[in-house]
């Protein structure tokens, strides 16, 4: 007779002992794909030590409270630390008994409708396999400096007057097991269903900021120079905006040093992995190189990008118009942005094998003129050669004090001057005309490229300037979210913070699309002023019942630009 099976067999907690460390392991069975045979594998919940003292690992920590509940440790371990993860004290106001809780909940009540709507709490539910406790945690740190503007340090004490979606007390050691809980896979995960979630042919614009670091052991911080000129380290973060959805879809981190045209493949993939499709990708002119160009071609992606004027198809465009007085005669004129402009078909081919080439898809050129602009770079460009030739006149008055030989280049860039190498002083110079030349001729033009789309110039140059919602991202990040520094000092934490950062930008992008483009902008000065609006509606909780406080005045205004719904405690 065969023995019967033990249906908590696999919940069972048992020693395993590998490579001179103790493990808490359950072997729960699975089938092996190739051979269809039953198999076991150890699942490590915790390290134990020479007492028997269970340490819980990150498997534990992101388990659910039903999973924890199910497993069965020996009687003889010592469970404290395990104990200490369920010692939440309780969050709350100073209350008449230990069942009454009055805690201000109307901009939390507000965010969770708008994670529900954007449905990122659904993708974090898929991410952390249905465990609420982590995803409430995840969006409780989201919310907190978009509400507050302070950092972490501050949300327990913070959780005492306010119900956040996490029920638990997050000191900072819940908060740093936390972020160093996630990983890659969990960022790559999310991404994935955000990008079930895109739209096809969806405008998305690209760019990259700098974030200063205050920690000194993080890889990408070693290198790049500070645009704020502080002295302190930083990486750069690139971030892919939907323009049609209004919220960001996809980031990643970078070193400091990297400019933006070295980024592209790695963006590319990180997209095609992700299920990224049909995007039309807008960037600004740190990524327009050749070689990103053909990148484009050759994956058929489609784009508009801003060029050099200086770009060799450019130019000779430029050059093709002739001479003129106050703007090319074969350029037409837009009334609403008073610019001139002009469209150019570009046919362009790459070779892919001996045989073998793959032409561009509609690649177009187009082509604008300012002349309010270029009266103000000539006038600039004189003031520029005047003070130049100035300068070096004295430098030849002092011949013998010696001087930097790249600082001097670089200053006094419109003039080919010669140094002696011996002494280090200027032994000549001259006013490089083929330079200047240059200069003049391009003034009051700028370009943007598209590949892929059936866009004319005033289209091509109204759907760039949309651009300017993802600055406003930026200043968003680093300002409402409390994002212009990064204030960790492990990978670890670093991967989890900008996972945290990223679903916060998610919600507070979408409370300023809102904002923006419903009449809340003639009622409230900002996305903030409507969580403010909001802020003072409770939660009440006493014994087994709860409530929330009515919603009155500009509350009820506020609404009905976010969700439809219908309360009866109204």
């Amino acid at each position: 007779m065969a023995r019967p099976v033990n249906p908590n067999a696999q919940y069972t907690i048992k020693l395993h002992v590998t490579n001179g460390y103790s493990y808490a392991s359950t072997q729960p069975p699975y089938l092996d794909p190739k051979t269809g045979k039953k198999k076991y594998r150890y699942l490590h919940w915790g390290a134990v030590d020479e007492n028997r003292k269970f340490i819980p690992g990150t498997r534990y920590y992101q388990a659910s409270p039903e999973e924890r509940a199910r497993l069965i440790f020996p009687a003889d371990w010592d469970m404290s630390e395990a104990e200490k993860l369920k010692e939440h004290s309780k969050a709350g106001m100073p209350s008449l008994s230990d069942g009454y809780q009055n805690r201000l909940y109307g901009d939390i009540w507000l965010l969770e409708q708008v994670a529900l709507k954007t449905g990122i709490r659904e993708d974090l539910e898929a991410v952390f396999n249905g465990n609420q406790e982590i995803v409430d945690d995840i969006l409780t740190l989201a919310m907190f400096p978009y509400l507050t503007k302070f950092n972490f340090s501050r949300v327990a004490r913070w959780q005492k007057t306010t119900k956040s979606p996490s029920s638990k007390e997050l000191g900072s050691v819940a908060i740093t097991r936390l972020t160093q809980s996630i990983t890659e896979q969990h960022r790559m995960a999310l991404l994935k269903l955000r990008a079930a979630r895109v739209e096809k042919e969806e405008l998305c614009a690209v760019d990259s900021t700098s974030r200063s670091a205050y920690g000194s052991s993080l890889s990408d911080i070693r290198w790049g120079k500070n645009r704020e000129r502080l002295p302190l380290a930083q990486t750069t973060e690139v971030v892919v905006y939907s323009l049609s959805s209004h919220m960001p879809v996809y980031y990643r981190t970078f070193p400091g040093n990297m400019p933006d045209s070295r980024m592209l493949s790695v963006i590319f993939a990180d997209l095609e992995h992700a299920g990224f499709k049909d995007l039309v990708l807008i960037t600004d002119r740190g990524f327009e190189t050749l070689d990103n160009l053909e990148k484009y071609i050759l994956r058929g992606q489609s784009m508009i990008m801003c060029t050099k004027t200086s770009q060799k198809i450019v130019l000779n465009a430029i050059r093709g118009l002739g001479e003129f007085g106050a703007r090319p005669e074969e350029m037409e004129v837009d009334p609403e942005e008073r610019i001139y402009y002009r469209q150019f078909d570009i046919n362009y081919e790459i070779k892919v094998a001996e045989d073998s080439v793959k032409k561009a898809d509609r690649m177009k050129l187009n082509l604008f003129f300012d002349p309010v602009r270029r009266s103000l770079e000539l006038m600039d460009l004189d003031i520029a050669l005047k003070f130049q030739k100035e300068s070096l006149a004295k430098f030849m008055e002092y011949k013998d004090i010696p001087c930097d030989v790249k600082t001097v280049k670089r200053d006094h860039s419109y003039h080919k001057v010669t140094f002696d190498s011996a002494s280090k002083t200027i032994k000549s110079f001259a006013l490089d005309e083929k330079k200047v030349a240059k200069a003049r001729n391009l003034s009051g033009f700028f370009s943007i490229m598209t590949h892929g789309v059936d866009f004319d110039s005033q289209k091509t140059l109204l759907t760039y300037n949309l651009r300017d919602e993802q600055e406003k991202y930026f200043q968003q990040k680093k300002d409402q979210m409390m994002g212009n520094r990064q204030r960790n000092w492990s990978e670890e934490g670093k991967t989890g913070r900008l996972f945290i950062l990223f679903v916060g930008l998610v919600l507070s992008s979408w409370m300023r699309h809102i904002w923006k483009s419903t009449r809340l902008k003639d009622l409230f000065k900002s996305s903030l002023d409507i969580l403010d609006e909001m802020r003072s509606i409770r939660f009440i909780e006493h014994s087994n019942q709860t409530m929330i406080t009515p919603f009155v005045g500009a509350q009820l205004d506020i609404l009905p630009s976010f969700i439809k719904w219908n309360a009866p405690y109204l």
